[in-house]
């Protein structure tokens, strides 16, 4: 029997490459809203309810409304929410399986899936590990640095980006977030379990999409002070086994000419990880894409993990 899917919010980059993802799979019922009707909130909740999984692709409000449009009585319907509203809220598992088992768990058990931010994706691959294993504590002060592509920034600036008369400041990165309240430093602090927000310096810059993560290190102020081949080994092995997150080999940047460019992984479901640096300053980097490990790539991941699918099913990876 096939799997009913509705999306609600099809029509933005999460739920087109979800949409996307989902072609030529035989083993998942598509069900397909008018456009008509779409922000209808009665045609949506006799969707929501029909559908085995409904993925929310939707701005913070909308996902909240929808979530209350699940009947009193449905206990069958599993929602993976990709908005920012309940990634911290009790009762959500968590959707980056790769933490660790409990995350996994809940996944696999849970009725209600929150999808990570895309930055927070990186920012936790970076440095969930380091305080996990020991290596620096949850008092840290953390910094992180990250460049995205514009397919992130919403419709209206992806129009801007897109349109032939693009402002001249648009050809250039730009960095944002200046006042540090961007919405996906909550559950950067929450799910890592740190003390503070970290601070963290986003920019947007002018390709589709691809997404790196840098988190810098001062080894002198680590718990565990260790060289950059020590914890590359240490994070190879945190990350042992899993699919859709590789550490590369010390010294393998300099496979690219020592440089890391943001769009390398644009188009994949995966990530990759690198430690560089030296004995005094420690670089840990994710280089994966906004919209697929960031976005769309792990909501599909966590649904196959919830049914109890290869994980990869129907993933570019």
């Amino acid at each position: 029997m096939k799997v009913k899917v509705y999306i609600d919010g099809s029509e933005g980059t999460t739920g087109l490459r979800i949409n996307e993802r989902f072609e030529g799979r035989d083993d998942i019922e598509l069900l397909h809203i008018s456009s008509e009707l779409r922000k209808d909130p009665e045609e949506r909740r006799k969707f929501i309810n029909a559908s085995d999984i409904t993925f929310l692709c939707l701005p913070d409000a909308a996902a909240i409304e929808a979530v209350g449009l699940v009947d009193p009585d449905n206990h069958h319907t599993v929602i993976i929410d990709a908005s920012t509203a309940h990634r911290t809220e009790p009762g959500w598992a968590y959707g980056l399986p790769e933490l660790g088992d409990e995350f996994r768990k809940k996944i696999i058990l849970g009725k209600r899936i929150a999808v990570p931010g895309c930055y927070a994706s990186g920012f936790l691959m970076d440095v969930y590990p380091l305080i996990k294993m020991g290596f620096i504590g949850n008092d840290y002060p953390v910094c992180v640095n990250a460049l995205s592509g514009y397919s992130g920034a919403g419709k209206k600036a992806i129009a801007v980006y897109e349109s032939e008369d693009k402002p001249q400041e648009f050809n250039s990165p730009r960095m944002y977030a200046l006042s540090q309240q961007h919405k996906h430093l909550k559950e950067m602090k929450a799910i890592a379990g740190l003390k503070t927000e970290p601070l963290f310096v986003p920019v947007v810059d002018d390709y589709y999409s691809g997404m790196i993560v840098t988190f810098p290190i001062y080894t002198n102020l680590m718990k565990k002070k260790v060289t950059p081949k020590e914890l590359q080994e240490a994070l190879e092995d945190f990350y042992k086994g899993q699919k859709f997150i590789h550490v590369m080999p010390f010294g393998a940047e300099a496979e690219l000419n020592n440089f890391f460019h943001a769009n390398y992984y644009s188009g994949r479901d995966d990530a990759i990880i690198y430690v560089t640096g030296n004995e005094d300053r420690i670089l840990v980097t994710s280089i994966f894409d906004n919209l697929g490990k960031g976005a769309s790539g792990a909501a599909i991941q966590c649904m196959n993990i919830h049914l109890g699918l290869p994980e990869e099913k129907g993933l570019c990876l």
